[in-house]
């Protein structure tokens, strides 16, 4: 679905504030950058300082020369924590300082630092913008972690102007959980460029299947070596797989693929570019158990890898017609048999699936018409606040 796109007027300042510079919620920020940087824009970055390693060091050292509000970074913890106090005041003084007219929380900590501001005295003229990415959404309901942060979404609603919601999955999480508000709301989907939509070859030696992303719970791996012990018990196929990616139960899963006998069919990659780990695996598998719209989904999409993905969040929407496709999460039984599926389907069959689904996601996941939409968003935000004055002088009339 194509977006409107951005009216010329005055340029913006904009700040984007997050925790983690890594995963899909940085490649959005700093795609969104880079395209609110060539539109004209002063674009400016509030970054934690103890994640994201040499990648992410190298991607704001290239950003940096671009981003007329600058680059700071300080730590962020990523559950709550007395520090947060700090890092509030220092994104309030960065506000204060850069005085822009846009300040846009990614993910949940970054948008409790963006917004938890307006609700002091003093706070600037900017308006407030908040895109989830999941976030603090994809917590189980009903557990004690998800009351306790959907209490302080309900707090920050009122000082926000514009919500920014990158997928239809997670805002109807925020409707469910969060209820109605006075903030604008839209669905802007993330996009990806048109070179993300030449196929990507596997290399000769690449093993059978590929996971890329965060090596945490949340993506639902132990499911995927589960599934990858039952090939091999069933028939006897010692199918390789390789994991790209970095993060907090690595160990865990390492354990987890000792023990079920897989140490000589896993390999553990570390982090690396998409399109250069796409080339390390034949099928791509996406186990997560909690998904918002996850970029690569739509990266090995574009690149035309054959994929096996669970129906977990925002993914659906990424399916489209495709959706049935899709298989449960948590079901290493089906997840086996699938992939017992596409280990002797026809590549020719797989090739076709592929570059039906690649055609889907160039029409409709455009990075070009997801930042002019964020655009569009920000100026109506800036509109209606400029709007709310003379809305009450007229009532008080």
């Amino acid at each position: 679905m194509k977006q409107a796109r951005e009216t010329p007027d005055k340029p913006l300042r904009i700040l984007h504030v997050l925790r983690a510079p890594l995963g899909g919620l940085f490649r959005h920020v700093t795609d969104l950058a880079r395209e609110q940087v060539a539109r004209g824009h002063a674009v400016g970055m509030i970054a934690d300082s103890q994640t994201g390693g040499a990648r992410a060091d190298d991607t704001l050292g290239e950003l940096r020369a671009s981003l007329a509000l600058g680059i700071s970074r300080i730590p962020m913890r990523r559950n709550p924590h007395f520090s947060d106090l700090g890092a509030v005041a220092h994104v309030r003084h960065v506000i204060r300082t850069a005085n822009p007219d846009v300040v846009h929380g990614h993910g949940s900590k970054g948008a409790v630092y963006a917004r938890l501001p307006g609700l002091l005295p003093g706070a600037s003229g900017a308006i407030r913008a908040y895109t989830p990415h999941g976030g603090s959404f994809n917590y189980q309901p009903g557990s004690n972690i998800h009351r306790v942060y959907m209490t302080i979404e309900r707090l920050l609603a009122s000082t926000t102007d514009i919500f920014l919601f990158e997928s239809a999955f997670i805002e109807g999480r925020f409707k469910d959980y969060v209820g109605a508000t006075r903030a604008l709301s839209r669905v802007i989907v993330n996009g990806i460029s048109p070179c993300e939509f030449i196929p990507v070859e596997p290399d000769a030696g690449a093993a059978d299947f590929l996971y890329v992303g965060e090596l945490r719970a949340a993506k639902g791996i132990d499911t995927l070596l589960e599934a990858l012990a039952g090939v091999r018990d069933s028939t006897g196929i010692r199918a390789r797989a390789v994991l790209v990616g970095s993060g907090p139960d690595q160990a865990m899963l390492a354990a987890q693929a000792t023990r079920l006998g897989l140490n000589g069919q896993i390999a553990f990659a570390g982090p690396m570019p998409a399109r250069e780990a796409f080339k390390l695996g034949r099928i791509m598998v996406v186990p997560s158990r909690a998904e918002s719209l996850p970029y690569v989904v739509l990266e090995a999409a574009g690149a035309r890898m054959p994929l096996i993905s669970t129906n977990a969040g925002g993914i659906p929407e990424i399916f489209g017609p495709f959706s049935a496709r899709l298989i449960p999460p948590n079901d290493a039984e089906v997840l086996k048999l699938r992939m017992l599926h596409m280990l002797a389907v026809d590549p020719a069959s797989c090739a076709v699936e592929a570059a039906s689904l690649a055609a889907f996601v160039e029409q409709r996941f455009s990075i070009s018409n997801m930042a002019d939409a964020v655009l569009a968003g920000y100026r109506e935000a800036i509109a209606c606040r400029r709007q709310a004055p003379a809305r009450l002088a007229h009532k008080a009339a």
